[in-house]
């Protein structure tokens, strides 16, 4: 069986981790949690990062944070057809209007020509761009969209840790950026998640509302400010509360785990990449193939193939010990509960690749010879 993802934390990580534990150190949010954010920060190349409980909170977290800030010209918020269920939801779930944007032919990212005329049209106060299996977006075009119309960039980069654009690595492109440490994804702290952020408003923010609102893990400066604005003494400041926050923490434990997964992320990222461009140079699909930008490289999640000749392509793998999964969520406006809040709508692209979609595993335990022998399974049925 070749499975579409392999548990990325090891027995001599998990022995590490016993004997962590051995010595009964504290378990909820601490010390540790701070060196992972900060471990995180530096290989991400951002000033600050914030440990949540997960990737879909990581998205909760990001744009609460944003809502809070007061930075929103507007509720209006595109988001790509071609996602995750995480991460439109919680625009809905916070009040704001999700504006959908087709999905490019390329790269499976945001359509750029539909996302400049839907920038004209509703003048939105934000984009939410995810890096689909970790093919980077066309950065420099939705980029300078959102420059011209005044829009706050936010990156989804769960499935891209480690993917670049000329310019740096994905999720350091946007005004804060979201990470998943989910038990299968790059790397892993069995659940977990992380927002990324050079702007230390945002930081601070982050941080009260990742616990309840309170102002303890701000810095002193910010605490002091907080207590003068409302007249708050130093004891009742314990227990006052100046953000609506939410309990996202993490554990300890997991931020064990994730400071531990560090030592490894680039070779594990290497060899997605290498699994990538195989899939890239063996796929015989005339159809469709994915084209990532020229100078981009793709730390890739999982590796993705359209074709009308799906079903069979599926069933083909599913018979010789391959699992598969439809290409994300598809086209998230044919998602039940989106058709049920906002009716049904048509797009393009996105709706071929709910129709046709599909992946493919890619992880570092997989090895060139399993590549090819999906590759071949795969040509058999589209050849």
């Amino acid at each position: 069986m070749i499975n579409l993802v392999k548990d990325t934390i090891s027995n001599r990580e998990i022995d590490h981790l016993i004997d962590w534990l051995g010595t009964y150190p504290k378990l909820t949010k601490g010390k540790l949690t701070e060196s992972f954010e900060e471990l995180w920060a530096e290989w991400l190349g951002v000033k600050h990062s914030v440990f949540v409980n997960s990737g879909s909170s990581a998205n909760l977290a990001m744009l609460y944070a944003l809502q809070q800030s007061g930075r929103m010209k507007n509720k209006k918020v595109i988001v790509p057809c071609v996602s995750w269920t995480t991460t439109v939801s919680p625009v809905i779930q916070l009040g704001m209007q999700p504006i959908l944007c087709d999905a490019s032919r390329n790269d499976l990212g945001l359509d750029v020509n539909q996302f400049r005329e839907l920038c004209e049209k509703h003048n939105p106060a934000c984009v939410l761009i995810v890096h689909v299996l970790g093919v980077p977006n066309d950065m420099a075009e939705i980029m300078s969209i959102c420059e011209k119309y005044d829009v706050i960039l936010l990156e989804d980069s769960c499935e891209s840790v480690g993917s670049t654009y000329p310019g740096g690595e994905t999720g350091r492109f946007g005004l804060m950026s979201s990470f998943s440490t989910y038990f299968g994804h790059h790397f892993s702290t069995v659940e977990g998640g992380l927002v990324s952020t050079s702007d230390f408003e945002l930081y601070e923010i982050l941080k009260s509302i990742r616990s309840h609102g309170w102002s303890r893990d701000l810095s002193e400066e910010t605490r002091e400010n907080l207590r003068q604005d409302h007249g708050v003494d130093e004891f009742r400041d314990l227990y006052s509360f100046y953000y609506p926050g939410f309990n996202l923490r993490a554990t300890e434990i997991q931020a064990f785990l994730g400071i531990k997964q560090l030592d490894s992320l680039d070779l594990k990222n290497s060899i997605r990449t290498r699994n990538f461009l195989r899939y890239q140079s063996k796929i015989k699909n005339d159809y469709w193939k994915i084209k990532p930008h020229s100078n981009a490289s793709v730390s890739n999640f999982a590796y993705p193939i359209i074709h009308p000749k799906k079903d069979e392509i599926v069933r083909k793998l599913i018979e010789a010990g391959v699992e598969c999964r439809p290409l994300v969520c598809g086209n998230i406006a044919r998602q039940p509960y989106f058709i049920k809040l906002y009716g049904e709508q048509k797009f393009n692209f996105a709706d071929v690749v709910h129709d046709y979609g599909l992946y493919v595993p890619n992880h570092p335990e997989m090895s060139e010879e399993d590549v090819d022998y999906i590759c071949d399974i795969v040509n058999e049925v589209i050849v």
